[in-house]
This record gives C-alpha cells, structure tokens and sequence, in this order.
C-alpha cells in the first residue's frame, strides 16, 4: 500500500474566528509546505496573532479546520514538533535570576516534568540548541545582561531545544538593532536552509523580510495573497492589504538580495 508523503506541515481550511461580535478572520485557507519559510504580513489588527494562537492550540477553531503535520489540530498530541517565540520574549524580566543555560532548558519541561533533573541527553540538547544560536560562549551569562538582540537568541534557543519541525515567531525583530537584525535574518536562514525547520514569522518589516522567506502571507481578517516571494514583490498593489499606500522597499544584499 502506497503511502503518501506528509508535505504540508500547517494546512488551515475556511479559518473564521470572532471575537464576541467582533469578526477577527474570515474564510482564511493557507498551506503551509514544510521546508518553508513563510513571512506573515498585515496591518495592526489584521488577525495574525489570532492565526498564530489558533495554530498553535491557544484559542479553540470556531469555523473551519486545522491540520498540523496531518493530523487534525483538535487530536494533535506531538507539541514538541512545534517551537514559538512569542512578542512577549522581549519583555522578558531582565532581574530574573537565570543563566543562559537554565532559560534554554526551560524548553525542555514539557518533555521532562518541571522538576525533574536534566540528564546527559538533555543538557547536551539544550547546549546544541545555545550553540545553533550562536550563543555558546555567553551560556553561563545572566539573561538580564544581553543586549535584546542576544536575550531574543536566547529564547529562539529554547523554542529550538525541543528539536521541532516548525518554528513560528512573533515580531521576532521588535526593538532589536539593526547590525543585530540582519544577523538573526542570517541565523534564521541556517534553520530553514541547514536544519531543514519550517518557519512562519509574523513581521512588519517588509523589506529585510523579502531577502529571506520563500513564501509571503498577507492578511487582513481575509488572506489577500499567498504565493512566493518573487511573485509578492512583482505586486506593487500593497495599499489593498493595508488599506493604506505601502512602498515594498527591498534592500541589496551582497548574498544575492534583489
């Protein structure tokens, strides 16, 4: 018997979401293929939190459905397929008494318990996933002494710990400096491109976004475009998503940027 090869890590099916009276998506159905690297745009309030939260088991689906690697989201147990890095991470207490190591580790709990002991295995995982992140030599660091670039690593590092398949970040590059930022475009193309983890990225940052993801997503409570990132920025028609004029500016990288 011939099995077919699992090639969609996230597939979202007529999605409608409201809050109260309030309609956040409507009839929203988007593939998600793995080895992708999916850049999520739209204006403020356009309902990509809520899209991120329902594929990540956060909000319960209200209309439509969800399948993560397959599997209908309501009967998916493999949570550690899935790694996110929240909007939150930023706001982070910076006093919090942690080093490197234990703030990575920490995405090991769900696996192990809350108070059971790292063994061998495990302390070798979260050092990896430090290492992967270009971490290594800050991991017996206090969290609260990084700069945001190097503290947002850090919690990639623990969303990375688990070993998932898809990797979804949230305005990932909110209040990190610009030297820093393209050096975390760089990391991220090491996961997607080396590590082979599918990635969606919520993002305003149109321009740097566009050098790197193979897939562009626009959203505005209905998805107004889906499709590779040539063919999104060969579509100067932005304002439509945003309901205001947008000027797609892409940036000329040396490594081959447009």
């Amino acid at each position: 018997m011939h099995i077919p090869i699992q090639t969609e890590a996230v597939e979202l099916k007529n999605i409608s979401f409201h809050y109260g009276n309030q309609k956040v998506l409507e009839n929203v159905s988007l593939t998600i293929k793995k080895g992708s690297f999916l850049g999520l745009v739209g204006p403020n309030g356009s309902g990509k939190s809520t899209l991120i939260k329902l594929m990540l088991g956060l909000l319960p689906t209200q209309q439509g459905d969800i399948e993560l690697f397959g599997e209908k989201a309501s009967k998916f147990r493999h949570w550690e397929k899935i790694g996110f890095v929240s909007q939150k991470a930023n706001s982070f207490n910076t006093g919090f008494p942690a080093t490197v190591f234990e703030v990575v580790s920490m995405g090991l709990y769900g696996k192990i318990g809350l108070f059971r002991f790292l063994g061998r295995k495990h302390k070798q995982q979260v050092k990896e996933a430090i290492d992967q992140v270009g971490m290594s030599k800050y991991m017996n660091r206090n969290i609260g002494e990084l700069s945001g670039g190097q503290q947002q690593r850090v919690f990639i590092a623990r969303a990375l710990v688990s070993q998932p398949e898809l990797l979804i970040l949230d305005e990932p590059t909110v209040g990190v400096d610009a030297t820093s930022v393209r050096q975390f475009y760089d990391m991220l193309d090491h996961l997607n491109k080396d590590k082979r983890i599918t990635l969606v990225m919520v993002t305003h940052d149109i321009g740097a976004m566009t050098d790197h993801v193979t897939d562009v997503a626009c959203l505005n409570k209905t998805l107004h475009f889906h499709g590779n990132t040539a063919d999104f920025e060969a579509n100067q028609d932005l304002s439509t998503f945003y309901g205001h004029d947008v000027h797609l500016l892409t940036h000329n990288h040396s490594h081959g940027g447009h």
